[in-house]
């Protein structure tokens, strides 16, 4: 007999709404959840196709220790005991810098990271690598510069906008906006609005724009700066929103004023009546923009990000409706770090500092293999798969072939479980309760608590109680009175009253609070995860108490309890806050609260960006003549979520898009196999031919090359780049932007 359950999706960052039928502890049927207030019913192919996610033959069921003769089950006390001697054994040895913790939630369970960050911590280690900084953590550090902090994320309100700019972003295939195809073609359709692209192939968002400018590759930030200079030479600024919200204006101006627009703009391979007309377009209209990895893995990375907001600015399209605006959140998704702060910890090889709390994956292979006394030497891996996910595999290889211990915690055998010490199963998204904090909505702010659908079979463990495990058996969770415990088994009332007292009267009590509830309240309530969100809710900051009670919910001494009560009622999720729209500028923390345009770090890289200094720096060569765009986005990948590459059957999926123009002088024909060369390393692949394709640029998607049931599918994209080849600030790979050549076979 079968049962239906609400949940999410977890294969993107937009979670949509999800109906799924389970029989015989299998997923066996997937639809969208009209009930679900915020995908209201929306649902792409990625999350009809869950149960390939959910049931395939590499699922973890046991502990196992790597020997001399392969993978050895072993028991969860011994490989917890076991591990924790060993952390201990090289922290003592070598310090708490020699330590790493890789992880944070992925796309669908977040709440891991509360428990693995304190465990880091609590080491003495301040080392959280993870897939953030991967690709957006220069525009993270940009918005702590203008905004006050870094984690003051900026999003289009794409109800209210009367045109929209989709910049190196492809929202037809890769969301990044909660139903991103219905609002993409609702503003296609709407003779009063515009849909407009920056991006150098035809996609399948560019296909229904009003506007396209295929823009050559690498040449964001100079086109950027064109449109900048345009809008200020012609005095089209919007100077009163620029002396009321904006603050060093005058300082960054004559950058612009003396910039030859025309010649930038020839180098990009545009007309330049066509940008200059665009360009008045941005002064006239009720605009936002979304920009994603097409510039945020593109040359210039973090100053494109900065000039996006200088754009924004002059335009006066920051915090106003139909802007870009900030939305409300019910927990960051990192914390604010500032490099200049003098302990602040920094990587010792490369001298990389952290961004939102975490560092660059980038530099990680260079800080395992490096001979500095403090090098990594052990690394807690967490639902993450950096052999596949992370630049230049070869260079992961290598280095975590030198480590004294790696641990994974993973639903599956993935390439880098393959190299670890121990591997840890995890429960799956639907074998726990776990949600997740992007805040990707305007003015309402959603969540969901997502709840265990089907039984794991073997011993898996959530991610979050893995870590809690460790904490155990590294001693580093403080005494806790039997008081709690009974507490914890009547009422939560009464259980708040003990913890308080405890709290007080134990000074570790708050740094280790999500062990602290999971040891106690954990059990009550079935999962580890329960009692951290819990506790969250116990302790709501100012500002979102604020914005739940725009969405109904009274605040006071209940509030918490409240809206734990109304989550666990509603496994469809609730808007459990409103943002302000008509004070959106209140969130801004700069110092004078407004924007600063000015970024002194900078001013020598964007100065610098000319038409000819980038028609020098964009001249292919004879060996790499192309340009490789590493990493497409489209309905077929899923990051390394989806292993078993039957949910793809008969479709065409991993090739190398290619330019007609391109292959006939290559005398190469669609469907052959064909080499690719980067610096980094080569590989075979099928050649696809499309005019989607832009002439000298190539095109391969990233999330295949995994190796199931001994087999591997497709090609590794991250094989074909290298870690060094990143941006100068934040160290994000440069994807986008990768000189290759194409060879017959």
């Amino acid at each position: 007999m079968s049962t239906i359950h609400k949940t999410g999706c977890v294969l993107c960052a937009q979670n949509c709404g999800l109906i799924v039928e389970v029989e015989d502890n299998r997923i066996v049927k997937v639809r969208g959840d009209k009930d679900n207030v915020r995908s209201e019913g929306y649902l792409c192919r990625k999350g009809m196709n869950i149960a390939w996610h959910q049931h395939n033959a590499d699922r973890l069921q046991y502990p196992l220790k790597r020997t001399a003769t392969g993978f050895a089950r072993i028991s969860w006390e011994e490989a917890l005991g076991e591990i924790a001697a060993k952390l201990k054994g090289i922290i003592g040895a070598y310090g708490p810098r020699s330590f790493a913790y890789m992880g944070g939630g992925g796309q669908g369970c977040h709440f891991e990271a509360a428990f693995g960050v304190r465990l880091m911590r609590a080491l003495g280690s301040r080392y959280h690598y993870s897939a953030l900084a991967q690709e957006l953590t220069g525009l993270f550090w940009v918005h702590g510069r203008t905004l006050g902090r870094q984690y003051l994320g900026l999003i289009p309100d794409e109800i209210n906008t009367d045109m929209l700019l989709a910049i190196g972003w492809n929202g037809m295939q890769s969301h990044q906006m909660v139903q991103a195809p219905r609002h993409l073609q609702r503003l296609a359709k709407d003779p009063g609005k515009l849909l407009a692209v920056i991006d150098p192939r035809v996609s399948e968002t560019a296909k229904i724009a009003d506007i396209h400018l295929a823009v050559r590759p690498g040449t964001d930030a100079l086109l950027f700066k064109a449109i900048i200079a345009i809008i200020l030479q012609e005095g089209w600024e919007n100077r009163t929103y620029i002396a009321a919200h904006t603050a060093g204006f005058d300082e960054i101006r004559p950058w612009f004023l003396d910039f030859d627009a025309r010649a930038a703009i020839a180098v990009c391979e545009l007309d330049y009546d066509r940008v200059y007309e665009f360009s008045r377009l941005l002064t006239t209209r009720r605009w936002s923009c979304h920009y994603d990895l097409g510039i945020m893995m593109n040359r210039h990375s973090t100053v494109s990000s900065w000039l996006a907001i200088i754009l924004l600015a002059v335009c006066g399209r920051i915090g106003v409706r139909g802007g870009n605006v900030f939305p409300g959140h019910f927990m960051p998704l990192g914390s604010h770090s500032d490099e200049r702060d003098p302990k602040t910890w920094r990587t010792v090889t490369t001298d990389f500092p952290p961004i939102m709390g975490v560092y660059p994956p980038n530099v990680m292979p260079e800080e395992i293999l490096s001979d500095h006394p403090e090098r990594l030497r052990a690394v807690l891996v967490s639902g993450s798969n950096p052999l596949r996910s992370y630049a230049d595999t070869t260079a992961y290889e290598e280095a975590f072939g030198k480590l004294d211990l790696l641990v994974t915690c993973e639903l599956a055998m993935t390439e880098t479980a393959r190299l670890s010490h121990y591997i840890l199963p995890a429960r799956s998204a639907y074998e726990s309760w776990d949600g997740t904090f992007f805040a990707w909505t305007f003015p309402g702010i959603f969540f969901q608590m997502r709840r265990p659908l089907v039984a794991p079979t073997g011993e898996p463990r959530d991610l979050s109680e893995i870590m809690l495990g460790l904490a155990d058996a590294l001693g580093i969770i403080p005494p806790l009175p039997d008081v709690l415990y009974e507490a914890a088994r009547q009422d939560r009332q009464t259980f708040a009253a003990k913890l308080f007292e405890y709290a007080l009267a134990e000074p570790r009590a708050m740094k280790m609070m999500p062990f602290v509830l999971g040891k106690t309240l954990g059990p009550a309530l079935g999962s580890v995860n329960l009692a951290a969100l819990w506790g969250m809710l116990q302790i709501l900051p100012k500002d979102f108490i604020k914005n739940a009670g725009r969405a109904g919910f009274a605040a006071g001494p209940n509030l918490g309890n409240d809206l734990f009560r109304q989550l666990m009622e509603r496994p469809e999720g609730l808007w459990i806050g409103h943002a302000d729209p008509e004070n959106n500028l209140e969130n801004l923390r700069t110092e004078g609260k407004k924007v600063e345009l000015m970024i002194p770090e900078l001013t020598d890289w964007l100065r610098g960006i000319d038409a000819g200094s980038e028609a020098i720096a964009l001249k292919g060569t004879a060996e790499y003549p192309l340009v490789l765009m590493a990493g497409r986005h489209f309905d077929k990948n899923a990051n390394t979520l989806m292993r078993n590459p039957e949910w793809n059957q008969g479709k065409r999926d991993c090739t190398l898009l290619m330019h007609r123009l391109d292959a006939e002088g290559l005398e190469i024909k669609d469907g052959e196999r064909v080499r690719i060369v980067t610096a980094a390393g080569e590989a075979e692949i099928e050649l696809e031919l499309t005019e989607t394709a832009r002439k000298g640029h190539v095109v391969i998607p990233h999330g295949f090359g995994l190796v199931y049931d001994g087999k591997a599918y497709g090609i590794n994209v991250n094989r074909l780049t290298k870690n060094t080849h990143r941006d100068a600030w934040a160290a994000t790979p440069l994807h986008r932007y990768v000189p290759c050549r194409v060879e017959r076979l």
